[in-house]
């Protein structure tokens, strides 16, 4: 019932039947394993189009306002810090970081006729 001493595969009894298992391969890509992204929310074509547009829009009008208020505050940069206004150089850094993220949480919406490139037939999936 042993293997084949010829065929060079180990024999399971020979060695008390403690032969490991293969492990399964992890997936290196989880887009491609048929589950929908975790962090993407599906909507429908229209919705994807108002959500990219206006919440890009709505980044950068509050990043310009951002650097603008802080500039404001420090006076072109040109005065010492005692002289700045704090208030108006935290808002200016709130502003900035409220475009980044209204930016950043934009960018998990998806259509639900957008596919994966790599899994479209002429891109292979073994490119990064």
């Amino acid at each position: 019932m042993g293997a084949d001493p010829a065929d060079g595969a180990p024999d399971a009894e020979a060695d008390g039947g403690t032969a490991a298992k293969p492990e399964p391969e992890p997936n290196p890509d989880p887009d491609t394993d048929g589950r929908p992204d975790a962090r993407s929310v599906v909507v429908p074509t229209r919705v994807y189009k108002s959500v990219t547009v206006f919440s890009t829009l709505f980044a950068v009008v509050t990043v310009v306002a951002g650097f603008v208020s802080l500039d404001a505050a420090t006076n072109r940069a040109s005065v010492s810090l005692s002289e700045a206004d704090p208030v108006l150089a935290l808002s200016g850094v709130g502003l900035i970081v409220l475009g980044a993220v209204t930016y950043a949480f934009s960018t998990r919406f998806k259509a639900a006729e957008m596919g994966n490139a790599k899994d479209d037939d002429d891109e292979p999936s073994n490119n990064g």
